[in-house]
């Protein structure tokens, strides 16, 4: 982008951070280390400044203290004081499988660049989910909530590919990118999860033009057999580029074709919204098959009632609550200016070449700015279903730099950070691979 005065001079900024105190009670080892270790590992591989990856030994040293526990199992919501006033720690009985799981690229990339203790410490934790992948209540998924006080990852009846889940599984291919192959660990573990999200977790969506499709929702271990529920999330939009790395990672061919229609379901997702963008979080109805799936208005109106609960009077209630035809529910409206959907647009692009992703990407750009824009910056809004402008709730997550990020990256000349050379880190932070 030619900002080199502007990153010499944050840099400089950076240098002056002390991160051996906070004023924060409690540390989230996982954000710590995606964000913070993972930005200044980034910002290294890019620039070769020296002082960056001090800054990151010096993040990576700190959070390595959470690790300190008799079964060498981090804790993920760190009381960092505690640990300064020398009181003894221990592992939680539960931990999301998100934050305990997503920990490896990072520590591994630090190890890359020397120190063998970085990879060690997160070793050990990746060697149980390889393990005990085949014990869970669907073999090859991980439940919602694991227990490293007993190093039991098995036990849960909650299984998504979405918030709190989503990363663990992304880091099985990226972690095979990052190092170059060499570990066969992170290949099985992503063959191993694949079939079962294919069988469980994704869905074709009934839609007015029979649109071939797929969302991922939730999926619910019961007495009776695996339950989906037809859940729809803007944040696990960035499966359908893990779904295309993978693909081409290990030369599994035929889940390309998974991946593209993961890749519409959140294009389509995006397009029928009134100002072009997808919510939050909502629902639709899953057809019996991932075959064609003609439209049945009547179906349609009776997911409506059941999920929305709010009288006998079917079309009153999709007015009230403004639904667009195919979704039952839309539980949360808001967009708080995710990167996932053009995350996955982004990869399917670089490893496809279809220029037409360029026109959907543009599309999403224009409806996001047109939606979000201020005179000072972009806020996330309240209602992608709001009619005029959606509200504003005048905030702005950090992850909006990953949007940016994305965007900017789609329509540069594909040798920017090429997919080659780099593999990107839960938080959009490029990590250059190990040859």
């Amino acid at each position: 982008m030619g900002m080199k005065e502007e990153f010499a001079d944050a840099v400089t900024a950076a240098e002056t951070i002390n991160f051996t105190m906070t004023d924060l009670q409690e540390v989230n080892v996982f954000e710590t280390t995606i964000r913070y270790l993972g930005g200044f590992l980034s910002a290294f591989d890019l620039s070769n400044d020296v002082r960056l990856l001090r800054k990151a030994v010096e993040v990576g040293e700190m959070l390595y203290k959470a690790f300190d526990t008799p079964n060498r199992m981090p804790i993920t919501r760190w009381k960092i004081k505690d640990a300064i006033d020398g009181k003894e720690q221990s592992t939680p009985n539960g931990e999301l499988v998100a934050e305990i799981g997503s920990l490896c690229m990072e520590f591994n990339r630090l190890s890359i660049l020397g120190d063998p203790k970085w990879w060690d410490a997160t070793q050990r934790i990746m060697e149980i989910f390889e393990a005990q992948q085949n014990k869970t209540k669907i073999p090859g998924l991980f439940p919602l909530v694991v227990n490293p006080e007993k190093k039991i990852f098995y036990e849960g009846d909650d299984y998504t590919l979405g918030a709190m889940a989503d990363s663990l599984y992304e880091y099985f291919p990226k972690m095979s990118a990052l190092v170059g192959g060499r570990s066969e660990m992170y290949r099985t573990m992503w063959e191993t999860a694949v079939e079962p999200m294919i069988t469980h977790n994704l869905f074709r969506p009934m839609t007015p033009a029979n649109d071939d499709i797929l969302i991922a929702g939730q999926a619910h271990a019961r007495d009776s057999g695996v339950e989906l529920e037809p859940q729809g999330q803007h944040l696990v939009c960035f499966l359908g580029g893990l779904f295309a790395l993978g693909s081409k990672l290990y030369g599994r061919a035929s889940e390309i074709d998974v991946a593209r229609k993961l890749v519409d379901g959140c294009i389509y997702a995006y397009k029928v919204f009134p100002h072009g963008i997808m919510p939050e979080t909502f629902y639709m109805v899953p057809c019996p098959s991932k075959e064609e799936c003609a439209w049945d208005e009547s179906l349609w109106k009776k997911h409506v009632k059941q999920r929305n609960d709010k009288g006998d009077d079917v079309e009153q209630i999709i007015k009230d609550e403004r639904l667009v035809k195919g979704f039952s529910e839309v539980p949360d409206r808001r967009y708080i200016l995710r990167p996932e959907a053009i995350e996955s647009v982004f990869v399917m692009y670089r490893t496809s070449g279809d220029a037409a992703l360029l026109e959907s990407a543009w599309d999403m750009f224009t409806s996001i700015d047109n939606a979000t824009s201020t005179d000072l910056a972009n806020t996330a809004v309240w209602d992608v279903t709001a009619d005029g402008k959606p509200p504003a709730s005048d905030s702005m997550e950090a992850f909006w730099g990953e949007t940016l990020k994305y965007f900017y990256l789609i329509f540069s000349e594909p040798g920017l950070v090429s997919l080659d050379e780099f593999v990107f880190n839960t938080e959009a932070h490029p990590f250059r691979r190990w040859k």
